[in-house]
């Protein structure tokens, strides 16, 4: 699935495991907040996910803009990256602030 259309909308997206939350099963903390694009459809059956960058506190929800794309090279569930209007971020920094999750892939940035 290609998520480039993506990039550079404002989007709002609903926040299920927020800053500070444990993972159900894995058990990772998640040092920013993560959630999903409401009403669209990802590979693996569910609503397709977003990292939200640059917001240091738990949100339920979140409207910013999608900079880039965390897409992982071993599987098909590409990620979103929102930040507040204004923010950027470089693949450097996404690559370290998403670090606790795609460790476990192998993730590139598309702009």
């Amino acid at each position: 699935m290609d998520l480039r259309a993506y990039l550079g909308q404002k989007l709002t997206i609903h926040i299920d495991r927020p800053l500070g939350s444990r993972h159900p099963s894995h058990g990772f903390f998640y040092p920013v907040n993560y959630g999903f694009l409401p009403n669209t459809h990802a590979p693996d059956g569910e609503e397709i996910d977003a990292y939200l960058l640059g917001v240091f506190e738990p949100v339920e929800t979140y409207t910013g803009v999608c900079t880039a794309i965390v897409h992982r090279l071993d599987d098909d569930d590409d990620k979103l990256v929102i930040v507040p209007e204004g923010k950027s971020y470089s693949e450097e920094q996404i690559l370290a602030l998403v670090e606790f999750q795609e460790r476990f892939f192998h993730p590139t940035i598309q702009r």
